[in-house]
C-alpha cells in the first residue's frame, strides 16, 4: 500500500514539475513578444498558449477612432471578433512598437471585415507591404530587421476608414531569414504545412509564433506520411521548422507540385523555402532523388534530403515574378522513391526604403511635444503618427529630397485652432523654407531662428503674439516674405540691421487691412453688380431676337451644356526643394519623376502654345491629364509663372478647367490640367474641331448666357 502510495506521490510530484516547466517555458518564450488587442475591455491571456494580450484602449482618443464588433467575420481562427476603426479623412495611423535596431521580427496585424468600400494599405516602417480590402479577413505578416528602437506598423488611408483587430510583434531570435536580402521588409505569401490536418501550429509549438496551416492534399495521386518518432539529426538548420511540422509531409510516386496563383500583377522578387525531413526510416541515401523546378525552370536537377549526411535538409531559392509561383519536385530517373515534401514558405520581397531625415523627424517629433502641451484634444495633432513624410506627409507637413534625404521643407498649420506659445523646436529644421502658423491662437513671442535658416516664407497673421521681432531675423539671408499682420500686442519696431525694402510686409494690424478689405469689397461688389445688370440686360435683347429670328430651326435647350466638374485634389508624390518661392498655393505638387512617369517620357505632344508644349498623360488612377510644360523660348519668366499659379490655384468655377496641380523642379515649370478630349471652346468655335462638327445656336446661346452669368 505504501509502495502504491509512494508511487502516486512521485507522479503527481512529477506532473506538478511538467506543469511549471510548460508554464515558464511559455513565459520565458513570451520574452519580447508585444501582443496588442484591439478595442480590448483590458489586458488578458489566451488559456491554449498563455501569450498575453494588451489593450490599446489608452492610445488613440475616441475622436479619431471608433470600436466595433464584427458579428459573422468571414474567417476569423483569433478567437477575437473586434475592429478598431479610425476616422482619418486623409493621411495614416500608426502603431510604435519597441523594437531593437539590427535585431530581426516578425510583425502581423489581423484585419476582420466589417465595412464595406474600405481599402487601405498597410506599412512597416515606410514601406507599404500589402493592400487590404473589406471584402475579406485578412492577416498581413511582415519579417524586417529594425533600423531603430521602435518600428512604425501603419494604415494608410486609400478609400474608406481603415481598420485593425490585432498586431503581434515577435523577435525571431536565431531564425536568419533576411540573409540574402537583408534590407528588406518580406512580406509573407505562404507558409503550409504540408500532410497536417486539423488547427494550426503556433506558438508555444513555434517559439516565434509563426502560424502554419495545414494541407493534406495537392492532388489525388499524394499520400500523407508521418513519422511522430522522427528526430532531425546531424544538422544545423537556418530557418528552424517546429518538429511538429516536419512529422507530417506529402508523397507521391512521380510527382508533386505547388500552384500560387493571384499574386501581384506586377514583377516582384519572391523568397522560396522549401523544407524536406525524411520519414521513412528504411530510405537509404540515394534512394529518393528528385528534381526541383521553379516556374518551369530546373534549380535542383538531382536533390537527395539525404544527401548531407543528415536525413533534414533545406533549400532556398529567389525567383523573379508575377501573377503565379509554381513550384514542381519530380522523381529522378533511377531513384526508388518519389519525391516527399514537408513544409514551404513563399515571401514576397519589398526593398526597404529610407525613413525621413533622422534630424527632421525627431524635431517634428518635437514640435508635435509642444503643441500636444496646449492643444491635447486636437485631431490634427493626434493623426501625427508614423514617419512625417513617408509613405505619405502628415497633415500640415510638406517635404521634399536634399542631396538624397528626404526633408521637412513646409509647415502650414494655418487656421487649425492651436493655441499656447510657438513652438521653439521649429526654429531646428534646417532645411524649412515656409512656415505658416496664420489665424491660430498662439501666445508668447517669435523664437529666434539660425542664420543658417533656409527660410523664404514666414506667415504669423492673425495670432496673439506679443514682444518684438528677434533679431536674429536680419540675419536670415533668404527671408522674402513677412507676415505679422493682426497681432494687436506685436511690438512694431524691427530689430537693428533690419532690411525691410527687401521683403513682401503685410501691415502690422487689423483695422488698416479690415478697411482696405472693405473698400476693395465695396469697389467689386459696385463694378460685378454693374456688370450682371449689362448682361441681363444683353441676354434679354439677345433671347429675344433669337425667338423672332431663329426658332424654326429649333427648340431652345434651357438647359445649356454642362460644364467640367470639379477634380478632387490627390497627393501622388512629395513636394520638391526648389528655388522658387511659391505664395500659400493650395493645390499639389508633383515631382518630376512623377510627369514624366505619367507621360511616359512626353511621348505624345497634343498642342504647342506660347507657355510651351503641352503633352497627353494618365494618372494612376486612370484620369487622363494635359501636362503644359515651360519651353526654353517662352516669354514667361518665374515671377510670372509664381503668379499664375497663385491665380490659377485659387479659381474654381464649374466652366473653367481646374489647376490640378504643377512641378517645380530641376529648372523645370510645369502645369498638370485634366485632359479635355473635345478640346478648349476656341478650338470648337473656330479651330479644327469646328470643321468637324459645328455647334448649333442653342448651344453657343447656352455657352454666351453661361459665360455671361459667371456659370
Amino acid at each position: 500500500m505504501m509502495e502504491v502510495l509512494d508511487r502516486w506521490v512521485s507522479r503527481a510530484a512529477e506532473c506538478f514539475i511538467f506543469c511549471l516547466f510548460i508554464l515558464f517555458q511559455s513565459t520565458f518564450a513570451q520574452e519580447g513578444f508585444l501582443s496588442i488587442a484591439c478595442c480590448a475591455g483590458g489586458n488578458y491571456t489566451e488559456q491554449v498558449t498563455n501569450i498575453t494580450w494588451v489593450s490599446d484602449s489608452q492610445r488613440f482618443p475616441d475622436t479619431i477612432s471608433y470600436c466595433q464588433k464584427i458579428s459573422k467575420p468571414v474567417v476569423n481562427q483569433t478567437g477575437y471578433n473586434v475592429s478598431r476603426i479610425f476616422n482619418i479623412p486623409k493621411g495614416k495611423i500608426c502603431y510604435s512598437l519597441p523594437t531593437t535596431k539590427g535585431e530581426d521580427y516578425l510583425i502581423r496585424g489581423t484585419f476582420l471585415t466589417g465595412l464595406t468600400g474600405s481599402s487601405f494599405w498597410v506599412s512597416v516602417g515606410v514601406n507599404e507591404i500589402g493592400l487590404v480590402s473589406s471584402s475579406q479577413d485578412l492577416e498581413i505578416e511582415g519579417i524586417l530587421r529594425a533600423t531603430k528602437n521602435y518600428t512604425d506598423f501603419c494604415l494608410v488611408e486609400k478609400e474608406g476608414a481603415p481598420y485593425i483587430s490585432k498586431l503581434a510583434l515577435r523577435p525571431l531570435w536565431d531564425l536568419e531569414y533576411l540573409q540574402e536580402f537583408p534590407n528588406s521588409v518580406l512580406r509573407l505569401v505562404k507558409r503550409i504545412n504540408l500532410g497536417g490536418s486539423g488547427a494550426d501550429i503556433s506558438f508555444p509549438d513555434d517559439k516565434s509564433d509563426r502560424i502554419w496551416e495545414p494541407i493534406s492534399s495537392l492532388q489525388p495521386t499524394n499520400q500523407i506520411v508521418s513519422g511522430p518518432d522522427i528526430n532531425i539529426s546531424n544538422y544545423q538548420a537556418t530557418v528552424k521548422v517546429p518538429l511538429q511540422v516536419l512529422q507530417t509531409a506529402l508523397t507521391d510516386p512521380n510527382r508533386l507540385e505547388i500552384s500560387l496563383r493571384d499574386l501581384d500583377t506586377q514583377y516582384y522578387e519572391y523568397l522560396v523555402f522549401l523544407y524536406f525531413l525524411e520519414l521513412n526510416k528504411t530510405v537509404e541515401p540515394g534512394q529518393r532523388v528528385f528534381g526541383i523546378y521553379l516556374n518551369g525552370e530546373r534549380r535542383k536537377p538531382t536533390f537527395d534530403i539525404q544527401g548531407n549526411g543528415s536525413n533534414y535538409n533545406e533549400v532556398v531559392f529567389n525567383v523573379s515574378a508575377h501573377g503565379f509561383v509554381n513550384v514542381t519536385l519530380i522523381k529522378a530517373s533511377g531513384s526508388v522513391f518519389g519525391p516527399l515534401f514537408n513544409a514551404y514558405e513563399i515571401f514576397q520581397v519589398h526593398p526597404w526604403s529610407q525613413d525621413t531625415s533622422s534630424g527632421d523627424a525627431e524635431v517634428i517629433l518635437k514640435v508635435k511635444d509642444e503643441l500636444l502641451v496646449h492643444n491635447r484634444q486636437n485631431n490634427l495633432l493626434q493623426r501625427w503618427s508614423g514617419d512625417p513624410c513617408l509613405p505619405i506627409p502628415w497633415d500640415g507637413i510638406f517635404c521634399g529630397k536634399f542631396q538624397g534625404s528626404t526633408v521637412i521643407t513646409k509647415v502650414d498649420l494655418s487656421s487649425r485652432n492651436l493655441g499656447g506659445p510657438l513652438p521653439s523646436n521649429v526654429t531646428k529644421l534646417t532645411h524649412l523654407n515656409i512656415l505658416n502658423l496664420s489665424s491660430n491662437v498662439f501666445t508668447g513671442e517669435i523664437p529666434s531662428f539660425p542664420p543658417s535658416s533656409m527660410l523664404k516664407e514666414v506667415d504669423l497673421r492673425n495670432n496673439d503674439i506679443t514682444g518684438m521681432l528677434p533679431g536674429s531675423f536680419a540675419l536670415l539671408q533668404n527671408l522674402e516674405i513677412l507676415y505679422l499682420g493682426c497681432n494687436p500686442r506685436f511690438v512694431k519696431v524691427p530689430p537693428p540691421g533690419f532690411n525691410i525694402s527687401k521683403l513682401n510686409i503685410d501691415p502690422q494690424g487689423c483695422t488698416i487691412e479690415g478697411q482696405r478689405s472693405l473698400k476693395r469689397g465695396i469697389i467689386i461688389g459696385s463694378v460685378a453688380c454693374g456688370s450682371l445688370l449689362l448682361t441681363i440686360v444683353l441676354g434679354i435683347v439677345f433671347v429675344y431676337f433669337y425667338k423672332q429670328k431663329l426658332m424654326p430651326r429649333g427648340r431652345f435647350n434651357r438647359k445649356g451644356i454642362k460644364g467640367y466638374p470639379m477634380t478632387k485634389n490627390i497627393i501622388f508624390s512629395l513636394p520638391s526643394v526648389d528655388d522658387v518661392a511659391i505664395k500659400s498655393i493650395s493645390i499639389e505638387t508633383f515631382t518630376l519623376e512623377y510627369i514624366e512617369a505619367a507621360t511616359q517620357k512626353y511621348s505624345t505632344m497634343i498642342g504647342e502654345g506660347g507657355f510651351g508644349s503641352v503633352y497627353r498623360g494618365t494618372l494612376p488612377d486612370g484620369q487622363e491629364v494635359a501636362v503644359k510644360v515651360r519651353s526654353a523660348t517662352s516669354t514667361q519668366g518665374t515671377r510670372e509663372f509664381e503668379n499664375e499659379l497663385n491665380l490659377l490655384s485659387a479659381i474654381r468655377h464649374e466652366n473653367l478647367v481646374p489647376l490640378l496641380g504643377y512641378c517645380c523642379e530641376a529648372d523645370q515649370e510645369i502645369l498638370v490640367y485634366p485632359f479635355m478630349s473635345n478640346g478648349s471652346l476656341q478650338d470648337r468655335l473656330y479651330g479644327e474641331a469646328s470643321k468637324r462638327k459645328i455647334l448649333d445656336w442653342p448651344t453657343r446661346l447656352s455657352i454666351a448666357l453661361g459665360a455671361a452669368r459667371g456659370k
